[in-house]
């Protein structure tokens, strides 16, 4: 995590998700069963049941197989077969908890789960989320559709770090955004999925096969629509640069399937227009570097640009890959799975960002696109036209006020490159708290996807996604590991004058206590500091980590020049009398420093501040000392 003046990242995701829920107006909720329709928003507690009072609570509907409570818990029984309660009401964004123990099962390999999409009938089809007793088998937990069949349609499965086993408690939650879900165990989250098919009026339910499973503190909660942000425990987001743009030929199918198969959470490509107005998918304005073809591609018809090898220029056995259109592009997903983040690549007009959106409402994907782009007016079109598709800026630099922008434009993420976004990681906490996730480009290192872990950003647009997604896996199988530390700014070995004002940037990973200190006296992280108060020399930053496995401590050190400019800097800084400052720099223009040591003593506690005076002098004797 990285630090800020008002504590852990982890902890203000917390407040950011209370904040969130109180600044987005509630929809209309159907409830199940033919019920009047309810009024809820975004934090509110939809279901919070713990079976105190001894009986199923109202509303719940014990579809099949034997369900009581007993002493203060859910008890579910199926001897064979899939048994479940049905409550609850359909809902788009929401989060589904439950403490879950296996009393008796007839083998490791019977089940519980909690429906994500279930009719209050129990009619397929259905969705939900499993947990095997052996859940650390390959399958121990999934996501799955029971289909109108009766097939199984099993679209996710991992092994959980440690088994279910009976007799324990466990703590199991599901956040579900439309198609997307991500699912927990005791706070961490082991598994996401992208391939949910949502109904219209499907609620929540528990299931129980081949076993006797009791249910406590059972929490439903309607979340904000942003689903960008990470929630708390969740890996980095993996998205694929140009599809898997490292490992198959940028901006094709082939480069989506990979990023497919790679486990990517979302694809990131670029559309811009042939000539004749159809949305094709390409980064570069000209198809000179990325086909076999040349010339701009805004000059080039759809026909002209079909023709093209794609795959070629990248390896031979990619020979015939053809540039796909929008269309095509979002068909696929659609049909095989995955979300798009569509960058509109470059100025668009009106006209040709209405013919983008009417290509997404006609692929029935705008549930599973977000937009981002480097021209405001493209984003203020697509907002125009299509209020309903998230939206994200691309930055190079960062704005002077990123929360600001955001708020204007009605931003879901604001995604900087990584240079820019380590030159001032304390943005990320200010985003968080106005609600917008932070999206960095383009990353590849595992070094650089530690040390953006720790500012806490949402996701990395990577060309490896593969990579990525298994450095995530790394991170959550392994446990919690040693608390590791950086000192981010000022840079260890830095060297810096009195006129610059550094940012305290400590990264921190495994960490539950931190403390941090500058030559011994505490010190905040995220805090400016002045320099213009220390004395030239070398100065001490140490970090002292405390986390469940263990105790890091890290010093870095950086080194205040004594100069001309800084010197120029403490005088103007000094708070002297307007004559006085005027004197002094004078005698620093003429680089009389022995005269300015005199000066600045003589004046020390009436024309000039005496502390400023004492820094003033000391530079002012160092550079006269050095000739």
């Amino acid at each position: 995590m990285i630090l800020s003046r008002t504590g852990p990242v982890s902890a203000r995701r917390r407040a950011v998700a209370g904040l969130a829920a109180l600044t987005v107006t509630g929809g209309l909720l159907t409830t199940l069963g033919g019920a009047a329709p309810a009024v809820a928003g975004p934090g509110d507690v939809v279901v919070a049941e713990n079976f105190d009072s001894g009986t199923l609570p109202a509303g719940w509907r014990a579809v099949d197989g034997e369900w009581k409570v007993v002493d203060g818990r859910l008890v579910g029984t199926s001897t064979s077969g899939n048994r479940k309660i049905t409550f609850g009401r359909h809902l788009e964004h929401f989060r589904f908890s439950a403490t879950v123990r296996f009393e008796q099962v007839n083998e490791a390999t019977r089940w519980t789960a909690l429906g994500l999409d279930v009719p209050a009938s129990g009619a397929t089809p259905w969705w939900i989320a499993t947990m095997r007793s052996g859940s650390t088998a390959a399958n121990g937990l999934e996501f799955a559709q029971l289909t109108p069949a009766g097939s199984w349609n099993v679209t996710n499965t991992t092994a959980a770090p440690y088994p279910a086993g009976t007799g324990r408690d466990l703590k199991v939650s599901i956040e579900v955004h439309g198609n997307q879900a991500r699912w927990f165990l005791d706070g961490r989250q082991l598994m996401r999925t992208s391939s949910l098919q949502r109904s219209t009026d499907g609620g929540q339910a528990l299931v129980v096969n081949g076993a006797t499973v009791s249910f406590d503190d059972v929490t439903v909660t309607e979340l904000a629509p942003n689903g960008l942000l990470r929630p708390e425990g969740a890996p980095l987001t993996v998205i694929a640069h140009r599809g898997a743009s490292a490992a198959a030929p940028e901006n094709t199918l082939v480069a989506q399937e990979v990023a497919r198969r790679a486990g990517s959470d979302w694809v990131e490509n670029d559309v811009q227009p042939s000539r004749d107005g159809v949305p094709f998918v390409l980064h570069d304005g000209t198809v000179d570097r990325t086909t076999d073809g040349s010339g701009a591609i805004r000059n080039l018809t759809s026909a002209q640009l079909k023709a093209l090898d794609a795959g070629s220029w990248f390896a031979p056995h990619f020979a015939g890959a053809r540039l796909p259109t929008l269309a095509e592009q979002l068909a696929d997903l659609r049909t095989r799975g995955g979300n798009l983040l569509l960058e509109i690549k470059g100025a668009h007009t009106y006209d040709e960002v209405a013919r983008i959106v009417e290509v997404i409402r006609s692929e029935r994907m705008t549930g599973r696109v977000f937009v981002q782009s480097f021209d405001v007016p493209t984003l203020r079109h697509t907002r125009a036209l299509a209020p309903e598709l998230p939206l994200g800026l691309l930055r190079s630099t960062l704005d002077a006020d990123p929360v600001a922008l955001a708020k204007e434009l009605g931003l879901a993420a604001y995604n900087p490159s990584d240079a820019a976004l380590t030159t001032r990681p304390s943005v990320v906490a200010d985003l968080h708290a106005a609600g917008v996730a932070v999206m960095v480009w383009t990353v590849d290192s595992a070094t650089a996807w530690q040390r953006l872990e720790g500012y806490g950003v949402d996701g990395i647009i990577t060309n490896r996604p593969a990579e990525l997604a298994g450095w995530n896996a790394a991170q959550l199988q392994g446990g919690v590991g040693r608390p590791t530390v950086t000192v981010a700014s000022p840079a260890d070995g830095a060297r810096l004058d009195r006129a610059q004002r550094p940012v305290l940037g400590v990264v921190t990973g495994n960490a539950g206590t931190v403390t941090v200190t500058l030559d011994g006296a505490p010190a905040t992280p995220g805090q400016v500091l002045d320099l213009s108060g220390l004395t030239a020399g070398e100065h001490t930053i140490r970090v002292e980590a405390t986390g469940p496995a263990g105790r890091t401590t890290v010093t870095s050190t950086f080194t205040v020049v004594a100069d001309r400019v800084g010197l120029g800097y403490l005088v103007l800084a000094s708070g002297a009398e307007p004559g006085a400052s005027h004197a002094m720099l004078n005698l620093v223009t003429n680089g009389q420093y022995r005269q300015l040591a005199a000066y600045a003593q003589r004046h020390a506690g009436k024309q000039v501040p005496a502390p400023a005076a004492a820094v003033i002098a000391a530079d002012a004797t160092a550079l006269a000392a050095q000739g």
